[in-house]
């Protein structure tokens, strides 16, 4: 029979051993199934393993294994060509939810029509999404489907005349989610679509050219003006839902945080904490900046875990942009894993050839029962977007390996 002192040796070191584990968790990506095009003025990605669409912007897609046995996406999309705006303003007027499914996870997926407009279309202008909704997150709970999404609208130019209708539009974004029990349903329009956002933001600090601001003197919280790319998971150790979002503050210039929210069931109600997360301090003092998170519970692991988008590289070692991985016991205090580069802003195709991407950005996850990821969904380009209007964007999927 063990003695007591042993018995506590044994836990510590079995636990030592799963630290270990977890922080070592290393996951690489495949090769894509894709070949570099040219349209004349951008180069892009296509072919099986990506998913874009002539005459529109192609962005970020989450994924679901339907009960059919289908690999279910919703995805951000929105026209382009010469009479369209350019990518940096069309996302935020134009932006619609389309849905595509295919029977592999990671290719020839196929577009079968937008399913989430902004409410403007169904006749409703001042809806709190009536101008475009963006940033799908598609999860399964309960035997039941939910979309959450950002929405956005216009105040009118009388709420800040000093503020142009492109950046009143981001300054009034907010979260929304529908409830739907199949794709089938979705596709038709057979659900409830939420006359009020899910989430909003508490505060609305900011120095100058600001929609409706908070009284002098009020303290941002971390959903201050805005709030935005929702991840979603449940907390087993709370018996909580976790809501993930970003806001902006200014210190005294931008700067994007994120922050939680936490309610009893998948469709809330949320109430936000005040903590700001995802902000790992750095051993020279400075915090990192990231965006992006795509949040999970592992059951193998009994952690949780976040892939964002390091901005600066401080996280990655330099690599600026890139995906980092980082993990949590509670979903609140999180630390980089001991190799924190999660993927390089980059994508090798089968031939073997590496192709260096501009944006890799709202990574989402296909997970196995234990919480273990098997592919990735990223909105990506090869060359820089922001003053074109040509759709050479993508969402490309990878699939991956685990290295533990």
């Amino acid at each position: 029979m063990q003695s007591p002192k042993m018995f506590i040796l044994l836990t510590f070191l079995a636990l030592a051993s799963f630290n270990c584990s977890y922080a070592q968790i290393s996951i690489q990506g495949k090769p894509v199934h894709a070949k570099l095009e040219n349209n004349g003025v951008s180069q892009f990605l296509d072919g099986p393993s990506v998913l874009k669409l002539e005459n529109y912007f192609v962005w970020g897609g989450s994924v679901v294994k339907g009960k059919d046995g289908k690999y279910h996406m919703l995805f951000a999309l929105w026209e382009s060509g010469p009479e369209t705006d350019v990518f940096s303003t069309s996302w935020l007027l134009e932006s619609k939810i389309g849905y595509a499914v295919s029977s592999s996870p990671d290719q020839n997926f196929q577009f079968k029509g937008v399913v989430l407009k902004g409410a403007r279309y169904d006749g409703n202008p001042d809806a709190w999404d009536a101008q475009g909704v963006h940033n799908p997150h598609v999860k399964e709970f309960e035997g039941s489907y939910y979309l959450y999404y950002i929405g956005g609208n216009d105040p009118g130019e009388e709420t800040a005349p000093d503020v142009d209708k492109r950046n009143r539009v981001q300054q009034s974004q907010q979260m929304g989610v529908i409830q739907f029990d199949s794709f089938e349903d979705l596709l038709k329009g057979k659900f409830e679509r939420p006359n009020e956002p899910l989430l909003s933001p508490r505060t609305r600090v900011k120095p100058d050219h600001v929609v409706n601001p908070s009284p002098a003197g009020t303290v941002a919280k971390p959903d201050n003006l805005i709030v935005v790319n929702p991840t979603v998971d449940f907390n087993p150790n709370t018996g909580e839902y976790l809501l993930f979002f970003k806001g902006n503050i200014y210190e005294p210039g931008w700067k994007g945080v994120h922050g939680v929210a936490t309610g009893p069931t998948p469709m809330g109600p949320f109430k936000a904490r005040d903590e700001v997360i995802f902000d790992i301090k750095m051993p020279d003092g400075s915090f990192t900046s990231s965006e992006d998170p795509y949040v999970w519970f592992s059951k193998k692991h009994q952690l949780f875990f976040a892939i964002v988008k390091d901005f600066t590289g401080q996280l990655t070692n330099g690599e600026k942009k890139s995906l980092a991985i980082l993990h949590s016991k509670d979903g609140i205090q999180w630390t980089p894993n001991e190799n924190p580069l999660f993927m390089k802003r980059e994508v090798k195709l089968e031939n073997g050839k590496v192709i260096s991407l501009d944006r890799l950005e709202r990574p989402q996850l296909l997970l196995n029962e234990e919480g273990i990821p098997l592919v990735l969904y990223c909105a990506a380009a090869v060359d820089p977007l922001g003053s074109k209007n040509d759709g050479s964007s993508f969402n490309i999927q990878i699939p991956l390996t685990i290295e533990n």
